[in-house]
């Protein structure tokens, strides 16, 4: 039985200051939780520093990138192995600020996927369509070809373990979300795909939903069947309305 993953990614933001308060915030919101994964995915720089915070709780730690190599002249890189060295296990790749900003390909991001799983990480593999993509009905199309670029490479028994966010780019950081309906369907669709391919897998994977997810919304996100917790931007950042979050995909897999 999958359970949810509500993971928190602080895109650009931070301080040491910021670690040490928001991790403390954290530590006493979520001293304990039942059926329901969580973890943070701070700036690089960051990461020993909320390594050493998180030591004894309940929450993992996650990184928002990698690089393809593990070592060598490549400046500015991270490597898979220097992100297991400092803790992390889940990965972040895919994402739409990546593949836009940094025009990253479905092909270099499905060469991140076999990084992070020979290296033992969890990838966090993002997909979604753009406001222009969704108009013109084109969603699953979109998610359909994000997906196959790690299944057509490395096939269907690599997305064993593995997290799939579906984040309709036009509802990221916008304050607009998906209603519970259009997530539901669009995650039915994916679990549907894969299920092409391998269906144990496909029963077994977790699908985060990510797009302006806030306290206010996550309970009827979750309480949807397909949908198994939240990829959390804006939000994470706040202690008490991140829990919240994750105390709603706790209660929702419960009930």
């Amino acid at each position: 039985m999958r359970h949810p993953l509500v993971m928190g990614n602080w895109k650009l933001k931070g301080s040491t200051h910021m670690v040490s308060e928001l991790i403390a915030g954290l530590r006493n919101a979520l001293s304990r939780v039942d059926g329901c994964g969580v973890a943070i995915a701070p700036p690089v720089m960051y990461l020993d520093q909320a390594r050493h915070a998180l030591a004894g709780s309940c929450i993992a730690l996650g990184a928002q990138n990698v690089d393809i190599n593990l070592s060598g002249a490549f400046t500015g890189e991270i490597s898979a192995n220097m992100l297991r060295d400092v803790g992390a296990q889940y990965i972040i790749i895919g994402h739409s600020e990546r593949r836009t900003y940094h025009k990253e390909t479905d092909r270099a991001i499905s060469e991140k996927f076999a990084v992070l799983k020979e290296a033992g990480l969890i990838p966090v593999l993002c997909i979604g369509e753009t406001e222009a993509e969704n108009e013109e009905g084109k969603t699953e199309e979109v998610c359909a070809r994000q997906i196959d670029a790690v299944i057509k490479t490395l096939g269907a028994p690599a997305m064993k373990g593995a997290v799939i966010a579906y984040e309709p780019v036009w509802a990221i950081g916008t304050g607009k979300s998906a209603t519970p309906a259009q997530a539901q369907a669009v995650h039915k669709f994916i679990r549907d795909h894969i299920a092409k391919h391998d269906t144990a897998i496909a029963a077994e994977v977790i699908i985060q939903y990510g797009g302006s997810v806030n306290d206010k919304n996550a309970t009827e996100l979750f309480a949807q069947p397909d949908i198994d917790g939240a990829l959390v931007g804006g939000a994470s950042l706040k202690a008490d309305a991140f829990a919240a979050i994750v105390k709603a995909a706790s209660a929702a897999k419960k009930s």
